[in-house]
């Protein structure tokens, strides 16, 4: 694992101090501030936050059970899909119905727990489309090799520098589908990393991903920290969490159900109970205990009376006797 300054993580956590662990509890200088989201398909809602904010410089870890909303909670924010209802901003500036193009343009980048690498491009050649205002994009303009050459060399170079930092270096010229899937959560990180963000999410960035390559992608996402930059990550490996996480906000069934650090997290009821079910450890009242003896009895009779009532086999019919005139006839060939 790389090895961590101290200063960075404390400057976090001291961001954190004296804060309470509560849903919408307010940061002292948050990034990103959200109220009121809410996305419903059909009549399931699947978000409903009523105020969650993201505080500048720190790691905050989201989890919550499968189905709790994280990552359509990820797509309203970063543009992949519409929110129902309410509203967030990023840096002040509202992103409202902003599409996600324009949302990692203004330093807000993801990625995705299916890795979006273009398999059929080289691994530099993703790198490269990752960088922003690119001159040679313009269709007159990428007729004119002096306009954008200088661009290209320089994005190139920040490309390169990137994947040697995540030691993807020697795998530059191969196609990015010929990765391992490990490698491409690399890949994906180091892409995102050439938009230059402020704040970068990542959708379950261990998931599916070797061992080997689990305690560098952690020290990658420290890294961006000790960068200056914001992290938002999804995550349900509770060891990961502890380890690198400043601050966790817990969802379930679409809404924020607890925040705090990491240690109070583990030990909160609330989350316990979302994971677990509640009252998962508590003992049985009188009438929860008669009631679950009655609803056992009633099984049990009920299983004795279908055995009761199946039919048994039949007995097996007997041999039909065989004629007098047949058998008179055996004993004459016999004698």
């Amino acid at each position: 694992m790389h090895a961590e300054p101290i200063g960075f993580k404390a400057k976090a956590q001291a961001a954190f101090a004296g804060l309470e662990s509560e849903p919408g509890v307010r940061k002292p200088d948050p990034i990103l501030v959200v109220d009121k989201v809410v996305r419903r398909f059909g009549g399931l809602t699947a978000v409903d936050v009523d105020h969650v904010e993201i505080q500048r410089g720190s790691i905050t870890a989201l989890i919550g059970p499968n189905g709790a909303g994280k990552t359509t909670f990820f797509n309203q924010l970063t543009g992949f899909d519409t929110a129902d209802a309410g509203e967030w901003t990023f840096n002040g500036a509202r992103l409202n119905g902003v599409p996600a193009h324009k949302v990692a343009r203004r330093g807000m980048v993801r990625t995705f727990q299916l890795t979006k690498a273009l398999s059929k491009l080289t691994v530099l050649e993703n790198m490269r489309l990752g960088a922003q205002g690119q001159k040679g994009e313009n269709f007159f303009r990428a007729f004119v090799q002096s306009i954008w050459r200088g661009q290209e060399d320089a994005i190139t170079e920040r490309a390169e520098q990137l994947l040697e930092r995540f030691k993807l270096d020697k795998k530059r010229d191969d196609f990015a589908g010929s990765l391992s899937g490990g490698q491409r959560k690399l890949l994906e990180m180091a892409r995102a990393l050439m938009v230059e963000p402020e704040l970068v999410m990542l959708d379950e960035p261990m998931a599916g991903v070797n061992p080997a390559l689990t305690q560098s992608l952690l020290g990658h996402v420290k890294d961006l920290r000790d960068q200056g930059m914001t992290v938002l990550f999804v995550e349900h490996d509770m060891d990961m969490v502890r380890d690198i996480s400043d601050w966790v906000i817990v969802m379930a069934q679409g809404a924020v159900i607890a925040e705090g650090p990491p240690d109070t997290i583990m030990s909160d009821s609330r989350v316990i109970d979302a994971y677990l079910g509640a009252h998962h450890d508590a003992p049985l009242s009188q009438e929860e205990a008669e009631l679950q003896l009655q609803a056992a009895e009633a099984e049990l009779e009920e299983e004795a009376g279908i055995e009761h009532a199946e039919p048994t086999e039949p007995n097996e019919p007997a041999e039909p006797a065989e004629p007098a005139a047949a058998s008179e006839e055996k004993k004459e060939a016999s004698a």
